[in-house]
């Protein structure tokens, strides 16, 4: 991509934009300038007031910061942009990264689990993370604290890559900055928020599909059944990964969710070996290299009438996308950029699975 990076990021970090909007503008105009300048056109076709576009001096003093971190940008797009991460739909526009890039080029695994996990389950998850190393394999995790905390551990020396839901600047939590630091100058630390940004709830969701979507598989040890861990095993069941669970007593209530996967069809591992035969090809043909190329062309002009009959099949509880194509009769790409100017206009909200839904 021709664009500066303070052309994407403005993009980015304006109003309304998130990473499917993003990638759909860019893949209508070309560029992230010439989407910029269409953003009130576009808006004012969904109905609502144009976006508030980033201000260039903020995005200056944004990429100044990263600089004087010793970090830098990742843009989707980019020729060293992880190719798994790519396929995701709603891949991160933008990820700002310490530390050694390369270590997205070997095969990843992703170990997750409870925060309050067990001693056994920590000893465990760190064995693993160390025995995955040996085998020439990057541990991905969150830096939280219990499991993946413990997986880092185990896997400093042989290649650990943590993503934070936070700014690249801040750790959390607390306890964990050494270790967040040590992640940064041994392995590889990754942040979609810019500097400064504080971990608030509703970015670990978005965290825990990049450690999903970096990965070929991902191990869930310990987790209660709605957690964190279980959102980051779905992301990477609809990405097509594999899912593998370490089983657990049916007393303890940190293994309820391991075996709950367990019974809706992940793989049951016990050690190194079974996780290395789920992410080993069969045959070594069949590897696949993932490109990402943003969306194919969108159509450009939707009539008023095709508009309101998209709107008319809208409402608060969130639809997928392919429901509306097919209630509408429309093309896709007519649909989706009815979508994109609703969302634009501040309108829609998008929701995981594909989802939409008013605003």
């Amino acid at each position: 991509m021709a664009d500066t990076r303070e052309a994407r990021l403005r993009l980015l970090r304006s109003t309304n934009i998130g990473p499917v909007t993003y990638a759909q503008l860019i893949a209508r105009f070309g560029s992230a300038e010439a989407a910029l300048d269409a953003l009130p056109m576009l808006a004012a076709r969904g109905g609502g007031r144009a976006p508030v576009i980033a201000d260039p001096g903020t995005v200056r003093r944004e990429i100044a910061a990263v600089e004087r971190l010793g970090a830098r940008y990742l843009f989707l797009g980019d020729a060293d942009y992880p190719p798994l991460l790519a396929e995701l739909e709603n891949a991160p526009p933008a990820l700002i990264l310490r530390g050694r890039p390369e270590l997205l080029d070997r095969p990843s695994v992703a170990i997750v689990g409870a925060r309050n996990a067990s001693a056994a389950a920590c000893r465990f998850a760190r064995q693993i993370a160390l025995g995955l190393g040996e085998a020439g394999v990057t541990l991905v995790s969150g830096l939280a604290r219990g499991i993946d905390t413990a997986a880092h551990v185990g896997s400093l020396g042989s290649g650990t890559v943590g993503v934070i839901a936070s700014g690249i600047d801040i750790a959390f939590p607390p306890e964990n900055r050494e270790l967040q630091e040590r992640v940064a100058r041994e392995g590889l630390l990754l942040a979609e928020q810019p500097p400064g940004t504080e971990p608030l709830a509703r970015f670990f969701p978005a965290r825990n599909r990049i450690i999903a979507g970096l990965a070929l598989g991902t191990v869930v040890v310990e987790a209660a059944p709605r957690s964190g861990s279980l959102i980051t095993a779905r992301i990477a069941a609809e990405a097509g990964r594999e899912v593998m669970a370490v089983p657990g007593s049916p007393l303890d209530p940190r293994a309820q969710g391991c075996n709950l996967l367990i019974r809706e069809g992940a793989t049951l591992v016990q050690g190194v070996d079974d996780i290395l035969e789920m992410i080993r090809p069969i045959d070594p043909r069949a590897v696949r290299s993932p490109t990402r190329r943003f969306a194919g062309p969108i159509a450009q002009d939707a009539s008023d009438a095709e508009r309101a009959a998209i709107v008319a099949l809208l409402g608060p509880a969130a639809v997928p996308i392919d429901e509306i194509i097919r209630q509408s009769g429309m093309p896709p790409a007519l649909v989706q950029t009815v979508l994109l100017e609703l969302e634009l206009a501040g309108r829609l909200e998008r929701h995981a699975g594909g989802r939409v839904s008013f605003a």
